[in-house]
C-alpha cells in the first residue's frame, strides 16, 4: 500500500508503538527518516536504532523505544506541522520553542534536516516538519 505521506506515517508509528509499549519498531528507511532518527537518539528522546539498508536503497530503520521508571515512554507526543497540503515555512527567528524548550521543533533546511535549536543557531530556516516531546 502507497504511503501519501511518509513522515506522518514515521510519527504516527512512533506515537502508536510507544503507547502500546513496545521494546522497538520497525520503520522504512529513507534518508529524512534516518536523519529524524538521528536527531531523536542526540535529543535522548530513543535509546538506540539500526539501519538495514539494502543494495536497492530499501531498507528498515529499526527505533528502540526509552521509557522512563514508571514504564512511560519519554516521547509524550508528536505532532506533524507541515503537511503536504499545507507546508509551513519560517525564518529563523519564527522557529517555535515550546514546553520551556524541552519540545523538540524539527526543521527542513536547505543544509538538511536538524533540530531547530541548531536551525536557529547557524541562522537558517526552512520547512517545519513536527515538534516532539
Amino acid at each position: 500500500m502507497a504511503v501519501s505521506d511518509p513522515l506522518a506515517d514515521f510519527l504516527t508509528r512512533i506515537r502508536n508503538s510507544g503507547r502500546a509499549q513496545h521494546r522497538f519498531v520497525d520503520v522504512s528507511w529513507s534518508k529524512m527518516r534516518q536523519r529524524l532518527t538521528e536527531i531523536l537518539k542526540q535529543q535522548g528522546f530513543i535509546e538506540n536504532y539500526l539501519v538495514k539498508v539494502d543494495e536497492r536503497q530499501r531498507g528498515t530503520i529499526r527505533l528502540f523505544l526509552k521509557y522512563t521508571n514508571g514504564r512511560r515512554p519519554v516521547i509524550q507526543g508528536l505532532k506533524r506541522i507541515s503537511r503536504p497540503g499545507l507546508r509551513k515555512y519560517v525564518g529563523h527567528q519564527s522557529i517555535p520553542r515550546f514546553y520551556g524548550n524541552m519540545g523538540l521543533s524539527i526543521v527542513s533546511t536547505s543544509k538538511g534536516v536538524m533540530s531547530g535549536v541548531e536551525a536557529r543557531e547557524k541562522g537558517i530556516g526552512g520547512e517545519l516538519l513536527c515538534w516532539i516531546w
